[in-house]
């Protein structure tokens, strides 16, 4: 997929120069040389991330940047003739990713280009597997609570999903019974564990194959396949 970057800057010289160096390293780019027409690109098809000059005409590029953040974490870099370390404090405060100095190298501003992208791209990876719990052929989405086992996705009770996401998240540990019915049905639960039991066999009608395992005599695991 081509990333796509806004460049807003109102200088021709530093957009002729900088673009050809992002189009050189295969990013598609937008140049702009005012953020209100960066505002309109922001509605109608917004980059993955903007490279962002401080002294514009109009909206300046504090304001700016501003607005994208408080719609947006997209990464933003921000380029300025203003050295004085108040106005990088400034620009890093209202949302900013990065800070660099006019004049620069073009070779550095691409470097930070791909190392923001790189830590954007693990961060939001780390969001993804923090949200979803696999074991096997069983998924859950533990944000939107779904589940899906062998690549289809299954209806859940409230208990139903409770129970699968606790034993996906602890594969091949035995739970016993009253250990369940504590962590399902919370300390207040006076009923029979036949609870448990019960709830059981609705997931296994529900998900065939689903490596749902009784211990005998103790209660029940979701086992996990060696690697």
């Amino acid at each position: 997929m081509t990333v796509h970057i806004g460049l807003v800057e109102d200088d021709t010289n530093i957009q002729n120069i900088v673009s050809a160096y992002l189009k050189k390293e295969g990013y598609q780019t937008t140049i702009l040389d005012n953020a209100e027409d960066g505002w309109k690109l922001w509605e109608n098809n917004p980059p993955d991330m903007w490279i962002l000059d401080i002294m514009l005409p109009g909206m300046d590029g504090y304001e700016f940047c501003k607005k994208i953040r408080n719609e947006s974490d997209v990464p933003i870099i921000i380029i300025s003739a203003k050295d004085e370390e108040i106005d990088k404090i400034l620009g890093l405060e209202l949302g900013g990713d990065d800070y660099l100095t006019k004049p620069f190298s073009p070779r550095e501003l691409i470097a930070r280009v791909k190392r923001l992208f790189k830590r954007s791209t693990s961060h939001r990876q780390d969001e993804i597997e923090e949200d979803r719990v696999k074991v096997d052929q069983l998924l859950v989405y533990k944000n939107e609570r779904r589940v899906f086992f062998e690549g289809e996705e299954f209806e859940t009770t409230t208990k139903e999903y409770d129970m699968l996401l606790l034993l996906a998240e602890n594969p091949n540990r035995a739970f016993s019974r009253e250990e369940l019915l504590m962590k399902i049905w919370g300390n207040d639960y006076f009923g029979s564990d036949r609870a448990v039991d019960d709830l059981i066999k609705r997931i296994r009608k529900k998900m065939g194959n689903i490596p749902l395992e009784t211990v005998w005599g103790f209660g029940y695991r979701l086992r996990k396949d060696e690697e």
